[in-house]
């Protein structure tokens, strides 16, 4: 390969697996609402975003307020592959998972010279 000029280089950052309110979030707020199996550039901004939304909703310590915040700001969205629509363990450990993404990829040395995507398919 030495032969060859390197033009791009990716690295898996985060994978979500039936977490459907986060790919709706990417959808509604990165994607302009279209839902195309597309890579989308997302910008360090929406990720803060994505994480603000995410630690307001895990912060709320009582659980009926915290499923109120959640259909709120990260509702469920239905979708042959999406998984439950319910506010459970599953929904809630989703969240916990996107926090720790976000974190980790927000300590990247020199984070804003690097192109971050966000991509889905089924």
């Amino acid at each position: 390969m030495q032969d060859y000029e390197l033009t791009n280089l990716i690295f898996e950052v985060g994978y979500w697996r039936k977490a459907n309110q986060i790919h709706k979030w990417f959808v509604d707020n990165v994607q302009s609402g279209k839902d195309d199996c597309g890579n989308y550039k997302v910008s360090i901004e929406k990720l803060k975003e994505l994480l603000e939304v995410v630690n307001e909703i895990l912060s709320e310590k009582n659980k009926k307020k915290q499923v109120e915040l959640a259909k709120t700001l990260l509702p469920s969205q239905d979708g042959y592959f999406f998984g439950g629509l319910d506010y459970d363990t599953w929904y809630f450990q989703q969240l916990e998972k996107t926090k720790e993404i976000i974190k980790k990829l927000l300590k990247v040395k020199s984070l804003e010279y690097y192109e971050i995507k966000y991509g889905s398919s089924w």
